[in-house]
């Protein structure tokens, strides 16, 4: 049992690739715990996004909780 928090939206029942990227996310170690505020900000929703993430934290050398929680996964390379 994960306590995921209030802002979780959960997805609907048939959508697989959702419910595999709420596992992964959770799984990395992120919730959807907020102050109430601006929420937790962002979390994949789909196994493509989760994919595309999980390979910029292999090739940037992050943990692969820095990458899901990130709108862009590659902007390290930007600075």
């Amino acid at each position: 049992m994960i306590n995921a928090g209030f802002d979780l939206a959960v997805p609907r029942r048939r959508d697989k690739s959702a419910w595999e990227a709420l596992e992964a996310t959770l799984r990395a170690g992120l919730t959807f715990h907020s102050c109430g505020c601006g929420g937790p900000g962002y979390r994949p929703r789909s196994t493509a996004e989760v994919r595309e993430r999980r390979r910029a934290a292999k090739q940037l050398g992050l943990l692969e909780q820095a990458t899901l929680e990130r709108y862009d996964p590659w902007e390290e390379l930007a600075r």
